[in-house]
Protein backbone atom coordinates (compact mmCIF):
# COMPACT_ATOMS: atom_id res chain seq x y z
CA UNK A 1 0.00 0.00 0.00
CA UNK A 2 1.26 3.52 -0.92
CA UNK A 3 -0.01 4.95 2.38
CA UNK A 4 2.02 2.17 4.93
CA UNK A 5 5.08 1.58 2.81
CA UNK A 6 6.46 -2.12 4.07
CA UNK A 7 8.49 -4.86 3.70
CA UNK A 8 7.59 -8.51 4.88
CA UNK A 9 10.46 -10.79 5.70
CA UNK A 10 10.75 -14.52 6.87
CA UNK A 11 13.59 -15.75 8.97
CA UNK A 12 14.71 -19.31 9.72
CA UNK A 13 14.08 -18.29 13.92
CA UNK A 14 10.84 -18.99 12.59
CA UNK A 15 9.57 -15.28 12.55
CA UNK A 16 7.72 -13.27 9.96
CA UNK A 17 8.76 -9.11 10.12
CA UNK A 18 6.89 -6.49 9.32
CA UNK A 19 9.22 -3.23 8.65
CA UNK A 20 7.77 0.39 8.15
CA UNK A 21 10.04 1.61 5.62
CA UNK A 22 8.62 5.18 6.98
CA UNK A 23 9.59 4.89 10.30
CA UNK A 24 12.57 3.00 9.77
CA UNK A 25 12.37 -0.01 12.06
CA UNK A 26 10.39 -3.20 12.67
CA UNK A 27 6.42 -2.71 12.83
CA UNK A 28 5.66 -6.59 14.76
CA UNK A 29 7.03 -9.51 14.92
CA UNK A 30 4.83 -12.48 14.01
CA UNK A 31 6.02 -15.35 16.33
CA UNK A 32 3.53 -18.71 14.88
CA UNK A 33 5.48 -20.68 12.89
CA UNK A 34 7.40 -23.70 15.14
CA UNK A 35 9.90 -23.91 12.20
CA UNK A 36 11.80 -21.32 10.15
CA UNK A 37 9.79 -19.54 7.41
CA UNK A 38 11.03 -20.28 3.67
CA UNK A 39 8.06 -18.36 1.42
CA UNK A 40 6.13 -15.39 1.29
CA UNK A 41 3.38 -14.65 -0.87
CA UNK A 42 1.41 -11.18 -0.97
CA UNK A 43 -2.13 -11.00 -2.42
CA UNK A 44 -1.87 -8.69 -5.63
CA UNK A 45 -5.64 -6.85 -4.56
CA UNK A 46 -6.36 -7.87 -0.66
CA UNK A 47 -4.04 -6.41 1.96
CA UNK A 48 -2.92 -9.37 3.53
CA UNK A 49 -0.32 -12.14 2.94
CA UNK A 50 0.75 -15.75 3.48
CA UNK A 51 3.82 -17.17 4.92
CA UNK A 52 4.93 -20.86 4.87
CA UNK A 53 7.14 -23.20 7.22
CA UNK A 54 7.18 -26.91 7.17
CA UNK A 55 4.30 -26.71 9.99
CA UNK A 56 2.09 -25.19 7.72
CA UNK A 57 0.89 -22.31 5.94
CA UNK A 58 -0.69 -18.78 7.61
CA UNK A 59 -2.15 -16.41 6.33
CA UNK A 60 -2.17 -12.53 7.69
CA UNK A 61 -3.91 -9.23 7.36
CA UNK A 62 -1.40 -6.24 6.66
CA UNK A 63 -0.47 -3.47 8.23
CA UNK A 64 -0.08 -5.44 11.55
CA UNK A 65 0.29 -9.26 11.21
CA UNK A 66 -3.05 -10.36 12.21
CA UNK A 67 -3.42 -13.64 12.23
CA UNK A 68 -6.26 -15.12 10.08
CA UNK A 69 -5.80 -18.75 9.45
CA UNK A 70 -3.97 -21.57 9.06
CA UNK A 71 -3.54 -23.87 5.66
CA UNK A 72 -2.61 -27.45 7.01
CA UNK A 73 -2.25 -30.26 4.42
CA UNK A 74 1.05 -29.67 2.50
CA UNK A 75 3.32 -31.85 4.64
CA UNK A 76 6.90 -31.00 3.47
CA UNK A 77 9.75 -28.12 3.34
CA UNK A 78 7.87 -25.29 1.30
CA UNK A 79 9.92 -23.18 -0.50
CA UNK A 80 7.96 -21.15 -2.79
CA UNK A 81 4.62 -19.63 -3.20
CA UNK A 82 2.48 -17.57 -5.26
CA UNK A 83 -0.75 -15.75 -5.61
CA UNK A 84 -3.02 -14.65 -8.86
CA UNK A 85 -5.63 -11.99 -8.48
CA UNK A 86 -8.11 -14.63 -9.28
CA UNK A 87 -7.05 -15.80 -5.24
CA UNK A 88 -5.36 -19.44 -6.90
CA UNK A 89 -2.53 -19.85 -3.73
CA UNK A 90 0.16 -22.37 -5.01
CA UNK A 91 2.65 -23.72 -2.76
CA UNK A 92 5.69 -25.58 -4.06
CA UNK A 93 7.26 -27.99 -2.01
CA UNK A 94 10.91 -29.86 -1.79
CA UNK A 95 10.06 -32.73 -2.79
CA UNK A 96 8.55 -31.42 -6.02
CA UNK A 97 4.77 -31.43 -5.00
CA UNK A 98 2.45 -28.10 -5.78
CA UNK A 99 -0.55 -28.03 -3.59
CA UNK A 100 -3.27 -24.95 -5.40
CA UNK A 101 -5.40 -23.73 -2.19
CA UNK A 102 -8.48 -20.97 -2.68
CA UNK A 103 -7.30 -17.69 -1.08
CA UNK A 104 -10.86 -17.49 0.75
CA UNK A 105 -12.01 -20.87 2.36
CA UNK A 106 -7.92 -21.77 2.34
CA UNK A 107 -9.12 -25.28 0.86
CA UNK A 108 -6.68 -27.29 -1.21
CA UNK A 109 -8.05 -27.82 -4.45
CA UNK A 110 -5.47 -29.84 -6.32
CA UNK A 111 -2.14 -31.57 -6.49
CA UNK A 112 0.59 -32.06 -8.68
CA UNK A 113 3.94 -34.08 -8.41
CA UNK A 114 6.56 -33.01 -10.55
CA UNK A 115 8.54 -35.71 -12.13
CA UNK A 116 12.04 -36.17 -11.55
CA UNK A 117 14.25 -36.12 -15.23
CA UNK A 118 15.62 -39.71 -16.18
CA UNK A 119 19.03 -40.51 -14.27
CA UNK A 120 18.69 -37.37 -11.63
CA UNK A 121 18.22 -38.01 -7.98
CA UNK A 122 14.84 -37.64 -6.00
CA UNK A 123 16.25 -34.47 -4.17
CA UNK A 124 16.72 -32.70 -7.60
CA UNK A 125 12.84 -32.37 -8.43
CA UNK A 126 11.54 -29.90 -5.28
CA UNK A 127 10.32 -26.66 -6.48
CA UNK A 128 12.19 -23.48 -5.54
CA UNK A 129 10.63 -20.61 -6.98
CA UNK A 130 7.01 -19.90 -7.93
CA UNK A 131 5.26 -17.15 -10.23
CA UNK A 132 2.19 -16.53 -12.05
CA UNK A 133 2.41 -14.64 -15.43
CA UNK A 134 1.38 -11.04 -15.80
CA UNK A 135 -2.49 -12.99 -17.35
CA UNK A 136 -2.44 -14.93 -13.54
CA UNK A 137 -3.78 -17.97 -15.97
CA UNK A 138 -0.22 -19.80 -16.11
CA UNK A 139 2.21 -20.77 -13.18
CA UNK A 140 6.14 -20.85 -13.95
CA UNK A 141 8.02 -23.15 -11.32
CA UNK A 142 11.46 -23.96 -10.97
Amino acid sequence: QAAEPQIISGAHDSTVRLWDLAAGKSRATLTNHKKSVRALAIHPKEYSFVSASPDNIKKWKCPDGEFMQNLSGHNTIIQAMAVNEDGVLVSGGDNGTLHFWDWKTGHCFQQQMTIAQPGSLDSEHGIYATCFDRSGARLITG
